[in-house]
């Protein structure tokens, strides 16, 4: 616990000096990230309620927190936030398609000794939770990616006010391209460092490489780490569209007051 304590109060100090009030938002926002996930998790315990509808609410109180929170609502998070919510919306409906035709939801055979004493008649749709895991891994990629992109259309936008709607959609694009790399090797590998551990599991128990990519553990989260891939790479044009749209109209609005 003192470690956990020290670490939090360094990491708040490291935040404070180098972000100013922008990185004590940004500290705050962990913990109230943190408590929509709990109270998410909370919900998603009622059999009465559907898990896709308060992950989709859960998504938008979290984008809110990350960009209104942290950054004010100005023109860069709101476009920020359309996009994330339109790229969450759309990759919701593939990824629902794709968890029921996966068939990753529920557990592997490799925790059922652990499982074997509960129940599992607990009436819940896996399906729906596997669905609602995949997005709530996404949300803060996607968000990151999408403040990325609009930011530094709106400082392109700012020092070029002449610029048409097709330029600035295309530098977005050229940003986009520059940050695409980056973000999804950042996927990988923390795929990778998080699951280290199954993968050490695997090797205990003497998988075969076949073995090991048809477990359903393993496709599960190498679903859902594509699935955050597609999301980042799709939220790209998607911004640059609507950043492009919504500063060149709020531009004609100003000029006409």
């Amino acid at each position: 616990m003192n470690a956990l304590v020290v670490l939090a109060a360094i990491l708040f100090l490291l935040m404070a000096l180098i972000g100013g009030i922008k990185g004590i938002r940004s500290y705050l926002a962990l913990f109230f990230n943190f408590a929509v996930i709990f109270i998410l998790l909370f919900f998603l315990n009622d059999p009465n309620i559907d898990p896709i509808i308060f992950t989709i609410m859960a998504s938008i109180v979290i984008s809110c927190i990350n960009l209104f929170y942290i950054n004010k609502v100005n023109n860069t998070t709101i476009p920020a936030f359309i996009s994330t919510i339109i790229s969450i919306v759309v990759l919701l409906l593939f990824i629902i398609f794709l968890t029921k035709n996966a068939m990753i939801q529920g557990f592997g055979e490799e925790e059922v000794e652990e499982l074997s004493i509960f129940s599992l008649y607990i009436g819940i749709d896996f399906t729906k939770i596997a669905a609602s895991v995949m997005i709530m891994s996404t949300i803060g990629a996607i968000t990151d990616t999408a403040i990325a992109v609009s930011s530094p259309m709106r400082e392109i936008h700012f020092h070029n006010p002449t610029i048409t709607r097709k330029d600035l959609f295309t530098s977005g694009l050229s940003i986009g391209k520059d940050i695409l790399g980056t973000s999804t090797n950042t996927l990988f590998f923390a795929f990778f460092g998080g699951y280290l551990a199954l993968l050490i599991w695997f090797k205990d128990l003497s998988y075969s490489l076949g073995e090991i990519v048809n477990s359903k553990i393993f496709s599960a989260e190498m679903l859902t780490l594509l699935c955050a891939g597609i999301g980042v790479t799709m939220v790209i044009p998607i911004t640059s569209w609507i950043t492009s749209l919504y500063l060149l109209k709020h531009q004609e609005k100003t000029n006409s007051n």
